[in-house]
């Protein structure tokens, strides 16, 4: 835990220190154009704004996607060959290539004033449905696979700068496939595996819509 407060502390300690800064006539004049995250600039809280839970605490987005046949995701779970005959052919267990997925993120700014308004904690999950097998057996099953997921927590720093932790956690499957399915099954593993990794995102531009 000391660990992780460090590094949090680092950033936030950053954060107040930009916060302090006086605003000169230069960037007041640019204030219009910095109300949109998707320019990574950065919002002052208005006048009013409560401490904590904020009108503009949540923000996210949800995507669901369709893979056609022969384009199946695969979360390398099964082995690329697992619908061979050594493995069961069309019966093979491991069919946990998805046709469905469903995926989003989710991030929460609790604080509406001062130093830890910059501050977010954040959700990232990616579920995957379907039973298939590369060259064997395609179908529009909607099985639940699993789900792919990490979490973690930022800090705005400043001109666009986010610093991020991020945890990123073993691949948790769903239902009667949360078992070994056969000698074709590759672990849990899934497409990244388990890390914790320490980031700088960097944005920019002007989102259309």
């Amino acid at each position: 835990m000391k660990k992780w407060a460090w590094i949090l502390a680092i950033p936030v300690l950053i954060s107040f220190v930009r916060a302090q800064t006086p605003v000169t006539a230069t960037s007041g004049s640019q204030g219009s154009s910095q109300g949109s995250s998707s320019q990574g600039s950065w919002a002052s809280s208005p006048q009013g704004e409560r401490m904590f839970f904020p009108h503009d605490m949540l923000w996210g987005w949800a995507q669901v996607d369709l893979a056609p046949p022969h384009n199946e995701i695969d979360p390398n779970l099964c082995a690329g060959n697992a619908g061979a005959a050594q493995y069961g052919g069309a019966n093979a267990p491991c069919s946990m290539f998805a046709r469905y997925m469903l995926s989003g993120i989710l991030e929460v700014r609790p604080f509406g004033k001062g130093p830890l308004r910059r501050f977010m904690v954040f959700g990232a999950p990616t579920f995957l449905f379907g039973k298939n097998l590369p060259q064997t057996l395609y179908t529009w099953s909607p099985d639940a696979i699993g789900i792919e997921h990490s979490w973690g927590a930022g800090v705005y720093v400043g001109k666009g700068f986010e610093f991020r932790v991020t945890q990123h956690f073993l691949f948790d499957r769903l239902g009667a496939r949360d078992t070994t399915l056969g000698p074709a099954d590759l672990g849990n593993n899934g497409p990244w595996g388990r890390y914790m990794s320490l980031g700088m995102r960097k944005t920019f531009g002007t989102r259309r819509w």
